[in-house]
């Protein structure tokens, strides 16, 4: 094994261990504001350092093109999904009391 097999695995085994972390979360969080959370950041940056590390122990091969985008694509709709997740969720009363500090969506007949 040399330097590149080790980078290799270590970003696989963290970018794994991210994903676990985050499917956990998933399930243990109460509302969907914090699973939406749990969701979308832990669960990109894992699968961003799983795809790292396929790229370095695949390199000099044509599917690296694939992987990356492959996280592109992840890092273009995630934030998108989080928002429509939030709105909806927003919008149908899924979330704790006093979870939100400054809620710019409230109607104008509750600032009064």
């Amino acid at each position: 094994m040399n330097l590149w097999h080790l980078a290799a695995g270590a970003l696989i085994l963290t970018g794994a261990t991210l994903a676990l972390t985050a499917s956990i979360a998933i399930v243990r969080f109460p509302d969907t504001l914090s699973r939406m959370h749990a969701a979308t950041k832990p669960q990109v940056v894992g699968l961003i350092l799983v795809l790292a590390g396929t790229a370095i122990q695949l390199r000099g091969h044509g599917n690296i093109g694939l992987l990356v985008l492959v996280g592109l694509f992840t890092l273009l709709t995630a934030p998108v999904i989080a928002h429509l997740i939030g709105r909806t969720a927003y919008r149908e009363q899924r979330y704790r009391d006093g979870l939100l500090r400054v809620n710019e969506m409230r109607d104008d007949d509750d600032n009064r």
